[in-house]
């Protein structure tokens, strides 16, 4: 694969937080492909939401390299950081503002501003169905309308790769699948998508190729179909908890 052809390269990631016993990244290597809807599985701890930050440039490796479209983070930072989007795991709003003040506020973050911003605000609060809701605070908001405008932000600026680090956790399931259409009608237009998730069917459901992680090492990668056949197993769930074994880690 040329670096015409991927949306992300990294090669050898290792990443050490301060007082941890163990790297929360070890010799990972791991390839998106441009048009691609990549998801990425593992349990609590495996490494998924550090990948996330790395790739968004949040913090770079303590070794290996990274590559996005084709650029690398010392001499292309502002550049890669135009063409990205990132949805966190952690809702990143201002309950004190109505959800078009919180997306106004991150636009001009991103050097929107003008009819540009305005048109693209109200793109993004149509893509969340949050129209009705557009002049609300953000505090009287439900946790699935918190979750919708989380997206609407991370993709204020139009990115060609989107990152989502479990975009749907605790939401209800009318909330999930809008998310999931919007995620999917994105990707067919031609944006690159990194998913991270805890949800099996939603893995099935979305993404044309997954990637297993555990303890910081990419275990194994494919199309589900190719994974499930590999592996002898006739679900996702068996496969994963096969690979990561059954010790609970949100003790």
């Amino acid at each position: 694969m040329n670096s015409h052809e991927h949306a992300i390269r990294a090669e050898t990631l290792v990443h050490r937080y301060a007082k941890a016993g163990e790297p929360a990244l070890n010799d990972c290597s791991l390839t998106v492909r441009r048009g691609e809807f990549y998801g990425l599985l593992g349990p609590n701890g495996a490494g998924k939401t550090t990948i996330i930050a790395l790739f968004s440039g949040l913090f770079m490796p303590d070794s290996g390299r990274i590559s996005i479209m084709g650029m690398n983070f010392c001499d292309h930072a502002r550049k890669i950081k135009r063409i990205i989007g990132l949805v966190p795991q952690e809702t990143a709003l201002y309950d004190k503002l109505t959800a078009r003040e919180n997306l106004v506020f991150l636009g001009k973050l991103y050097g929107l501003n003008g009819r540009r911003l305005r048109n693209r605000v109200s793109e993004c609060i149509q893509i969340a169905a949050l129209s009705e809701h557009a002049d609300h605070r953000v505090s009287t908001f439900s946790g699935g309308m918190k979750r919708r405008l989380n997206l609407a932000a991370g993709l204020l600026n139009d990115p060609d790769l989107l990152f989502l680090d479990e975009p749907t956790v605790g939401i209800d399931a009318q909330s999930r699948n809008l998310i999931h259409q919007q995620l999917l009608q994105l990707n067919r237009n031609g944006t690159t998508i990194l998913y991270t998730t805890h949800y099996m069917e939603e893995a099935r459901k979305l993404c044309s190729r997954i990637g297993i992680i555990d303890r910081g090492q990419l275990l194994t990668e494919g199309t589900p179909d190719q994974l499930l056949e590999q592996e002898g197993q006739t679900d996702l769930e068996a496969l994963f908890l096969n690979l990561t074994g059954q010790q609970l880690r949100d003790t």
